[in-house]
Formats: structure tokens, C-alpha cells, sequence
């Protein structure tokens, strides 16, 4: 997956100019944070050098897993246009640069966002990127807020689409079912949730899917079930987007190949039915001559192993073209 045009060269010209040891820097300190969810009391972006960090080495991974969360629910929704956003945790405008280009006809995005080093930096970054598309087109109308989830969402109206991403690893536990509770209140839509691909992300998911089934929701995507979850650790259930690299990323993560696979593991539920597939597929597929072998979560609520033969005509080409993430029909 690459990042959208606009988006690349407002990144070039933010980062090029930036010494590449302090970025390295930086970018160490801010992805051991993030990997040990270091809960101390300081914010992850606590200034301008941990956000230009951030916009190097973990924009474009973080980019790639909302979009790839984004990109499954237009595919069980074909229908869903949202006019709206609210993104809560916005960093630097990440979100909103995955739904704006998986949903083009966006119009209005509200932002809650608690540091303000973040919020400067994406204020600047998607003010360039959305006053008006390249084709002349009428720009994005944005409002900024800065503050804590639990203070900045009071008195805000519902969204078409409500998106938390990376945000729940940074909570104290008790802070979930709350916050979940007052985006579902805030979702006109669908609301989508993306965590790290980790144990401990996937565990976050199940609990949000919990608290959000109780309030009536309704399972848009991964699970193509309302069932209790059938993966039994330590198996997990996460997916992985490969994003293209820049020269500036590549560097920042002193890296030696020009991709990275992000792993992560997301929610997608919205408040109308959603037509179930037959599975998705949890693992990549195995492929031999003549056979498929898929791992499905299943709509009947089970994981399952499923072998695909050449004989089974359509259903072996199609199968040939499933990877992880994609589901069967």
C-alpha cells in the first residue's frame, strides 16, 4: 500500500529537512514506547520532535492498517458514503487521511486529539492536504479539539463514521468500556476501532466487540459471526497490510528493505445488519499444486480448516486469489 500523492510530498516537505539521526532518535524512543504501551503518565507525542518522528517512521504503517480496516468495511458496505468523521486520538490527522481517501465524498471531519504538539503539526499537515484537492475541488471543512476523550466528546454531534485507532493501548483498562460506550452514542454509522496485532490488541478488541454487541451492535467486519470468538490463545486473531517506505522512513527505522508488514487487529460495526460471508480468511493461505488450504473464521462462529480442490471449479480460482484478511463467499 502506498500513501496517497498529496499526502507523500507534504511529508517529503515536512521531514526532508529534518536531520536523520535525530529522527532515528526519536523514532527509537517513540516505537519502544508504543511496543512496551508505556503508561507513565507522559504523552507519546509530547513534542514536535516525537511528532516529526512519528510522521516518519509510524504515519505510514498506522495509515496502511486504517485503511486495510476501512477498505473491509466498504467491502461488506458498498452503499456507505459517510459525510462525517470523528476521530478520536487523531495525532497527527492519520485517520483522516485513510478515510478520506477510502471515502472521498468526506466533507466534514471533527479531531480530538489530547497533545498539543500533535495538533499543531496535523492542523498544518491536513490544512495543506485538504483546502482543496488537486482537481480543484471544494476542500475538506476540519475542527480541531484539543483535549482528553472524556471531556472533548461531550456535546458532540454523531458521525457517519466514528474511528479510534491506536488509542486503546494507551488507556488505563478501566477507561475502555466507557469510551467505547460514548463513540457508539456518537456513531450515526459505523464505528471502527484498529489496535496493535498483538495479544494484547486482540484482547482489547474482544473486549470492546463485547460492551458494543451488548449496546445492539452489529459485526460490519472482520468477524463474519456475533458469536463469542472461536481463536483460543495463544493464537490471536490480527491481520497485516504491507506499506511502501519512503527513503525518510526506511532511514528513520534504519531499515534495509523499502516495505514493512503492519500487523494489526480492528473492529467494524455499524448500526444496521450486514449480510454475512461464508468465512474470512485468519491466516495467509497455502497453496500446492492443484489445492488451497484456508484457516476461515466462519459464519457458523467456528474456526475451520478448509481444503480447496481443483475440482471444485470456481470455487478453486477464486480460493487461489484469497489471502489473509479477504473472505470467502
Amino acid at each position: 500500500m502506498q500513501l496517497p500523492p498529496v499526502l507523500r510530498a507534504a511529508l517529503a516537505d515536512r521531514l526532508d529537512a529534518q536531520s536523520l539521526d535525530d529522527l532515528r532518535v526519536a523514532g527509537s524512543r517513540l516505537t519502544e514506547r508504543y511496543r512496551a504501551e508505556t503508561r507513565d503518565g507522559r504523552q507519546h507525542l509530547n513534542g514536535e520532535a516525537a511528532v516529526l518522528a512519528y510522521l516518519a517512521a509510524r504515519l505510514p504503517a498506522t495509515f496502511a492498517a486504517i485503511r486495510a480496516s476501512l477498505d473491509a468495511v466498504a467491502e461488506r458496505r458498498p452503499e456507505f458514503a459517510p459525510a462525517t468523521l470523528l476521530d478520536v486520538g487523531a495525532g497527527p490527522g492519520t485517520a483522516l487521511f485513510a478515510a478520506r481517501d477510502a471515502f472521498p465524498g468526506l466533507a466534514r471531519a471533527t479531531l480530538v486529539e489530547a497533545s498539543a504538539p500533535a495538533m499543531t503539526v496535523g492542523a498544518a499537515l491536513t490544512r495543506r492536504c485538504f483546502a482543496g484537492d488537486e482537481n480543484g475541488g471544494a476542500g475538506l471543512a476540519m475542527d480541531w479539539v484539543q483535549g482528553d476523550a472524556g471531556v472533548a466528546l461531550a456535546g458532540r454531534r454523531p458521525a457517519d463514521l466514528v474511528t479510534l485507532a491506536y488509542v486503546l493501548d494507551e488507556l488505563a483498562p478501566a477507561m475502555l468500556a466507557p469510551l467505547v460506550a460514548k463513540l457508539w452514542k456518537l456513531t450515526a454509522g459505523i464505528l471502527v476501532i484498529v489496535e496493535p496485532g498483538t495479544p494484547a490488541g486482540w484482547q482489547r478488541i474482544l473486549a470492546a466487540r463485547g460492551h458494543l454487541l451488548e449496546a445492539g451492535a452489529r459485526i460490519v467486519a472482520p468477524c463474519p459471526h456475533a458469536a463469542a470468538c472461536p481463536v483460543v490463545a495463544p493464537d490471536w486473531c490480527h491481520f497485516a497490510e504491507r506499506v511502501e517506505r519512503s527513503r525518510t522512513h526506511r532511514l528513520t527505522k534504519s531499515g534495509t528493505v523499502p516495505y514493512e508488514d503492519e500487523k494489526f487487529a480492528y473492529l467494524a460495526v455499524a448500526r444496521s445488519p450486514v449480510a454475512p460471508p461464508e468465512g474470512r480468511v485468519l491466516a495467509p493461505a497455502r497453496k500446492g499444486s492443484g489445492k488451497v488450504a484456508l484457516k476461515l473464521c466462519t459464519a457458523g462462529g467456528t474456526v475451520a480448516e478448509r481444503l480447496v480442490t481443483k475440482r471444485e471449479g470456481e470455487t478453486f480460482r477464486t480460493a487461489r486469489r484469497l489471502d489473509w484478511g479477504d473472505v470467502l463467499e
